[in-house]
């Protein structure tokens, strides 16, 4: 048998077929665009995926200050975050986040999604978020996503 038939491919910086693509949050929840997102990010749905490689899509979302929120997250969903000093951990709620900064929220929610490490830093750098329906990237053509046809991983 021909062994050079069945090599698997592995993608690398050159080979990694990388596209625009752009999401609209409005309406969206929170958690499902953010996995979703996460997902497009790190590549997992191609077929050259590869897991050290950043084989991933580069991400532009809109309109992420019209996310929706489930349930009473809004004002019960806090973010802590610690200055370093005795008893410097500060708390805010989802409301304040929001108020402060839109994106944030977003943007936490995906970071949180992808790996902690290097190849984590990296992919973030992807991810374009967008509090109103303008973004900077149309000289790269990105191509409109709808987030009901990605069937995630693992849903049975």
């Amino acid at each position: 048998m021909n062994t050079l038939s069945y090599k698997t491919i592995s993608a690398n910086k050159e080979t990694a077929t990388k596209e625009w693509v752009l999401i609209d949050a409005e309406g969206q929840v929170l958690g499902r665009l953010a996995a979703k997102a996460a997902l497009l990010l790190r590549g997992k749905m191609k077929t050259n995926y590869t897991p050290h490689v950043d084989c991933g899509d580069n991400v532009i979302i809109i309109n992420a200050d019209k996310i929706k929120l489930t349930g009473k997250k809004l004002t019960d969903k806090e973010y802590l975050r610690h200055t370093g000093f005795p008893g410097g951990q500060r708390i805010r709620t989802a409301k304040e986040m929001f108020a402060k900064k839109p994106t944030g929220i977003v943007e936490k929610a995906i970071k949180g999604m992808l790996p902690k490490n290097r190849l984590g830093s990296e992919l973030f750098r992807n991810l374009y978020v967008y509090a109103g329906p303008d973004h900077k990237h149309e000289a790269q053509q990105p191509k409109v996503i709808n987030l009901n046809s990605i069937k995630e991983h693992g849903s049975h």
